[in-house]
Order: structure tokens, then C-alpha cells, then sequence
């Protein structure tokens, strides 16, 4: 029986190691990948004090999935009376426990939690793989965003 439920502080560790993997298999980085000290350091500072909240799923004492959502406030507008929006990211299960409706129970705790805050929108960068989900779950594309990205 997988448990599904919101990560504290106390999870750090295994937050880590989930995220780690996670971005291995996403970018196909070999097994023995070692990533630069920043994203270790700056991953772990917003998992302890950004505005976050996150997923894990547990079999046992094996943590096999996470997904996470990040908090945005901006200023309101009349779509969007509170500025609270938020932005769906690293939904992940291990490859075994897949087609098992594992991701789904995540991000559905996590939509359920981030109404409760008040938010009035959620978005998030789908992989080809994660898309019938999402659909799914009622997210619906959009055209509306443009982004300029630092290089």
C-alpha cells in the first residue's frame, strides 16, 4: 500500500534524494551523474524555506514519488482577485510503480491543498509522458504566456 502525503521539513533527505533522481531520469543523465554543489544547495534552501509544498509517496520506508507546488503571488487582477497563483513541478514516479494512479493521488493533494490557500490558478510545463494526466486532471493548454529566459 502506498501512503501519499505532504512532505515536512523532517523529509529533507528524502526530498532530496527524490528530487535528485527525478532529475536524472527527466534528463537522461547517466546513473553516476553528480550535480554541481548549487543545485544541491539551492534545491535543499527551498525545500526548507521556500514557498513550497510538497508530495511524497512511500512504499514501505522507500520513498518511489514526489510532486511539488511552487507559490507565486503577484499583483491581483480581476481574474485573479487574491495574486496567488501557482506552479505545478517535478511530479515523479519511480518507472515500476507507474499506470498505478500514484501521480494522479499526488498532484490531486497537492490542487486540493493549494485552493485551500487561496489560489486562482495553476500552471505547469507538461512532458509528453505526463500530458494525458494533466488533461486528465482538467488542465486545458494555453497560448496566453510568452517567456524571456537569462541565459
Amino acid at each position: 500500500m502506498v501512503d501519499i502525503r505532504i512532505a515536512t521539513q523532517d523529509d529533507i533527505d528524502c526530498l532530496m534524494s527524490i528530487r535528485l533522481e527525478m532529475l536524472k531520469v527527466v534528463n537522461n543523465l547517466p546513473e553516476d551523474y553528480e550535480f554541481s554543489d548549487e543545485i544541491i544547495n539551492e534545491s535543499r534552501d527551498y525545500f526548507l524555506n521556500g514557498d513550497q509544498m510538497t508530495v511524497l509517496a512511500i512504499d514501505g520506508n522507500a520513498v518511489i514519488g514526489c510532486a511539488s507546488m511552487s507559490f507565486i503571488r503577484i499583483m491581483p487582477t480581476f481574474g485573479h482577485p487574491t495574486g496567488k497563483r501557482a506552479h505545478l513541478m517535478n511530479v515523479y514516479t519511480r518507472p515500476e510503480y507507474r499506470r498505478q494512479g500514484i501521480a494522479q493521488k499526488m498532484v490531486e493533494l497537492l490542487i486540493e491543498k493549494t485552493w485551500e490557500k487561496g489560489t486562482t490558478e495553476i500552471s505547469l510545463d507538461a512532458t509528453t509522458l505526463g500530458r494525458p494526466l494533466y488533461k486528465k486532471i482538467g488542465f486545458i493548454d494555453s497560448e496566453e504566456c510568452m517567456v524571456l529566459t537569462k541565459h
